[in-house]
């Protein structure tokens, strides 16, 4: 292992400004080969309350500080990241599975968020609006909300991390966090640099342990959590808002997605094949934003998967540090359950024009299945996983009514020239994201989120800040009356 990597690995939770250890541990792997990484200390509950205590105590100073001291701090932040990109991109390829190209591609889109949210520190600003009478002004001013929880995942453990904490640090909030058990170690680099960055102790708070339905339950119930962020599957996103309800805080979700990919005939269909390639196999098909469902219209369809299906085949699997472009799933049961979705698909009449040939371990091949229907349980569920699933339709209308054939509401994709029919379609579409001729659509200036039960909020951009300032009116009155 690199000594840069080894320089930035901590083994326990990072809780006002220490590293807090713990008697209980449990052990992280290279998700390629099950090699040990570390032993990492297993936090309590008991750890959680004082994180989240710490918060609390830092939470006025920090708040009181002036937007551009706020931005410095995170300027620095966002600078130590870059200096250690390819550190932390080993770091990440090795716990997390993924390969180093989208790794060091990982570290640059989370730093991009702590220097935007930087940035935008400096513009929060309120309105002087119309009073009633002449005798009155009415001022509004936005106000950070206080101590925020969040719980992410492990498919991107340094960006959803840092998509998170810049923005609440940023509108003045501190931040306790509880990243993946099988990902902790990106997070718990991220706390090192950020107290080389000098950021005050209780400001950044990371909990690692493997309770996580009682680690979780201490930030969702905590009455001194004033805001709650998670980003995972649905199923769990219903359990933590009921848990958020008792507080009645503010609450952002980021769901799970069944992105539709959508390519029409008057499409530019080389590009759609490359759009298609980078959307669904990312992370080896592990993101909540990566094509689920290809819809290809008619006149189109055996070009598309012609050109696709040589794509595909030349993935190569494999380690992420040696040059590959499919990495691991992030356990043996995550591929299990993504062939029993394929094996149930099969089973349904779907036909297998690549891969499909799972036997064990956490490497999926590359899966190509066409004569995929609305009625089969792979076009409903998140396959979370590199599996194409080929549905074939004839019209425009057709194509928007499968698309929107979902629960989810995060992300959709579609490849179109027609002027008329991009903005149709757009229009039509019921999810929080489109791409448009486009394959990656997420960068710090979007506002990143869904709708339906893909969740709600926004991550990123100037709309990003919102979920954590509070608006105060002031009624100023007698401004008429003299002495």
């Amino acid at each position: 292992m690199n000594p840069e990597v080894t320089k930035l690995i901590r083994n326990a939770s990072y809780i006002d400004g220490a590293w807090v250890e713990n008697d209980q541990s449990f052990a992280v792997v290279d998700k390629a080969n099950g090699d040990p990484i570390a032993l990492v200390a297993d936090a309590s509950t008991d750890q959680m309350r004082q994180a989240i205590a710490s918060a609390k105590v830092a939470f006025p100073a920090w708040a009181g500080l002036t937007a551009a001291a706020r931005s410095q701090y995170l300027k620095k932040w966002y600078s130590l990241m870059m200096q250690h990109q390819d550190a932390l991109a080993e770091l990440l390829t090795r716990e997390q599975g993924k390969p180093l190209a989208e790794a060091k591609g990982e570290i640059a889109y989370g730093a991009g968020y702590i220097d935007w949210f930087a940035e935008e520190a400096r513009r929060i600003d309120g309105d002087i609006l119309p009073a009633a009478n002449g005798g009155q002004r009415i001022q509004v001013t936005k106000r950070p909300v206080g101590v925020v929880g969040a719980i992410t995942p492990w498919n991107f453990p340094n960006a959803m991390i840092a998509r998170k904490a810049a923005a609440a640090l940023a509108a003045g909030c501190t931040f306790v966090v509880r990243p993946a058990a099988e990902t902790p170690l990106s997070a718990l680099a991220m706390a090192e640099l950020a107290h080389q960055a000098g950021i005050p102790a209780g400001v950044l708070n990371v909990v690692v342990g493997t309770d996580a339905q009682g680690l979780g339950r201490e930030l969702t119930q905590s009455k001194d959590v004033a805001k709650f962020s998670f980003t995972g599957s649905t199923r769990v996103g219903r359990i933590l808002i009921a848990d958020c309800a008792n507080t009645v805080k503010r609450v952002s979700m980021e769901l799970g997605g069944n992105a539709p990919f959508i390519v029409f005939d008057d499409a530019d269909i080389d590009a759609a094949i490359e759009g298609a390639m980078v959307s669904k196999f990312r992370n080896a098909g592990q993101t909540c934003v990566c094509a689920n469902r290809f819809l290809v219209q008619d006149r189109v369809f055996d070009e598309f998967v012609a050109k696709l299906s040589e794509k595909v085949k030349a993935l190569r699997s494999g380690h992420g540090l040696d040059g590959v472009e499919i990495g691991p799933l992030i356990t043996d049961k995550a591929a299990a359950n993504v062939h029993k979705l394929v094996s149930s698909a099969v089973e349904q009449g779907a036909q297998v024009l690549l891969g499909g040939d799972w036997q064990q371990g956490a490497f999926y091949p590359p899966t190509i299945l066409s004569g995929v229907n609305s009625e089969m349980d792979i076009f409903s569920q998140e396959i979370f996983g590199p599996v194409v699933t080929l549905v074939r339709f004839s019209t425009e209308d057709e194509a928007i009514a499968l698309a929107n054939d979902t629960e989810y509401g995060l992300a959709s994709y579609f490849y179109a020239r027609d002027i008329g029919r991009v903005h149709r379609v757009a229009d039509a579409l019921e999810f929080g994201m489109v791409g448009i001729n486009e394959g990656i659509i997420s960068n710090p200036a979007a506002p990143f989120g869904g709708v339906k039960q893909s969740g709600y909020g926004r991550e990123g951009s100037k709309y990003g800040l919102d979920d954590y300032m509070s608006v105060q009116y002031r009624c100023l009155g007698g401004i008429n009356r003299g002495n």
